[in-house]
């Protein structure tokens, strides 16, 4: 795993270990809940960047770093939006895919029917946002690995966090603009999804990265901005 200090709030340094080959992080106690706006999208584009280089699997059998106790599936819920990890029984901590870290923040939602009908025209296999197993299109909309349904990226709640990191300036004062361009690139995604819009690199990004994954980086470009 690889470690990154981000910010907390009241600017309190977090300790984050991710592991870009499970595509999965594993916070301590509590940490999850104390990032900041600006953490928060600090690990999107560090997710964006990893979904190619996914190169393992999460194993049947994941043990805590600190205790080596076997960590036990749980379901939880933020919003209403249900997620899942693997904690440790002892209190050190949680395993986390990149997925249900997504889930947890509010950035995932389900796609509708209409969209549903839209992305079997332009593609036929997707790679599941959460295990990066392949979804034939033409036998269901939810992975036969891990059982996630197709879903993307909410690019409102990113625009609504973009907003909270700029009201609270930190580090320092976000670029006026990226509000605008997340809004912008908001709109070409709805418009693809409708029809409107010939997008073709979206359809590209899906295929080989999956929904989620083409939004995340859609927003990872404007962040590297």
């Amino acid at each position: 795993m690889t470690v990154h200090t981000l910010d907390g709030h009241l600017a309190r340094p977090i300790d984050i270990d991710a592991c870009d080959a499970c595509q999965a992080f594993w916070f301590d106690s509590n940490e999850s809940p104390r990032l900041s706006p600006a953490s928060t999208l600090r690990l999107f584009a560090l997710i964006a960047d990893a979904l190619p280089r996914r190169t393992g699997s999460i194993g049947r059998v994941v043990k805590c770093p600190r205790c080596r106790s076997q960590l036990l599936d749980t379901q939880d819920m933020q919003r209403n939006t249900r997620f899942s990890y693997l904690r440790c029984p002892h209190g050190h901590g949680r395993f986390t895919t990149y997925f249900n870290f997504l889930r947890e923040k509010d950035f995932i939602r389900p796609l509708s029917p209409a969209q549903l009908d839209t992305l079997r025209q332009h593609v036929r296999t997707v790679n599941c946002s959460n295990c990066g197993g392949p979804i034939d299109l033409s036998h269901g909309t939810s992975c036969g690995h891990c059982g996630s349904a197709l879903s993307v990226l909410d690019m409102q709640q990113a625009e609504h966090v973009v907003e909270q990191l700029r009201r609270a300036a930190e580090p320092q004062p976000v670029d006026p603009a990226l509000p605008l361009e997340l809004a912008r690139v908001r709109r070409e995604i709805d418009a693809a999804f409708a029809g409107t819009h010939g997008t073709m690199s979206l359809w590209t990004d899906v295929s080989s990265i999956g929904l989620v994954g083409a939004g995340l980086s859609a927003v990872a470009r404007l962040l590297k901005k």
